[in-house]
């Protein structure tokens, strides 16, 4: 496949995660970081760092869907500043340590990690688990660490955090439109450290692909960021006039197979 095609396929997988960002109210990562994983792939990017650049393209292009998300919930009052105050030291720290553990990982190590978190989120979506309300926020000291572990995994597995944040969030009696909007928030600094971290822990790695800025790569970055806006609100309409709870369980299953391939061209 030429380079000309390559493009075309990044902007592929950006309409149809940005698409489906809109309309189930999730986060494209778990979706680009699995299709980029079999894209670089099938580039010939060397297993050595392939599914190290498909994690920090994907945080990278969560920088700018976190915007548009953050400004939008911002507008209708959803957001708990003082949370996201509290929140961002222990996040900073999260995801420090977050991408350093990705980039020093094996490939194949992080590849069963990433598996076994997409499966938990496919059954989760499959069955819209959420946890029962059973407290108060925490105090300052408290929600920092909350943010430190969200900003940890998220880092790992290169999402911007919301699914985690609005399940703790909810755990602690906070309004479900409250949980998302500060959800929203959360994930911006989320996506902005965790990308710096893997534009560090890439710098002058050998045999990563021109294009490449650290572990992320820029082409495949601005396609993604492009396409995505344009299909994004498209599928925040279609959410009013589908059945949401059925193409959740269909996109778990749809998931749970990319995982599957995701691994099988890590492994082999």
């Amino acid at each position: 496949m030429s380079p000309d095609w390559w493009w075309l396929a990044y902007a592929v997988l950006g309409l149809f995660s940005g698409y489906v960002a809109g309309l189930l109210g999730i986060g494209g990562g778990v979706l680009i970081v699995s299709a980029l994983t079999m894209i670089f792939d099938a580039q010939g990017v060397s297993h050595d760092h392939i599914l190290h650049l498909a994690l920090g393209t994907s945080m990278a292009t969560i920088i700018f869907t976190s915007i548009a998300s953050l400004r939008a919930h911002h507008a209708h009052g959803a957001v708990i500043w003082p949370v996201v105050r509290d929140v961002i030291p222990g996040v900073i720290i999260g995801t420090f340590f977050g991408t350093q553990i990705a980039a020093h990982a094996a490939t194949r190590g992080l590849a069963l990690f990433f598996g076994l978190f997409i499966l938990c989120i496919a059954v989760q979506m499959a069955f819209s688990l959420r946890p029962k309300p059973g407290r108060e926020l925490p105090g300052r000291l408290g929600t920092t660490t909350a943010g430190a572990i969200i900003g940890g995994i998220s880092a790992l597995v290169a999402i911007g955090g919301g699914s985690l944040t609005t399940s703790w969030l909810s755990w602690c009696n906070v309004r479900i439109q409250h949980a998302i909007g500060t959800a929203s928030a959360m994930g911006l600094p989320v996506a902005i450290f965790g990308t710096l971290g893997y534009l560090w822990n890439g710098w002058n790695i050998e045999g990563l692909p021109g294009g490449s800025l650290g572990y992320v790569y820029l082409p495949a970055l601005l396609c993604l960021m492009f396409s995505s806006m344009l299909t994004a609100p498209l599928g925040a309409r279609m959410t009013h006039r589908m059945p949401v709870t059925m193409l959740k369980r269909i996109f778990a299953v749809l998931l749970v197979i990319l995982a599957a391939k995701m691994l099988w061209s890590v492994w082999h």
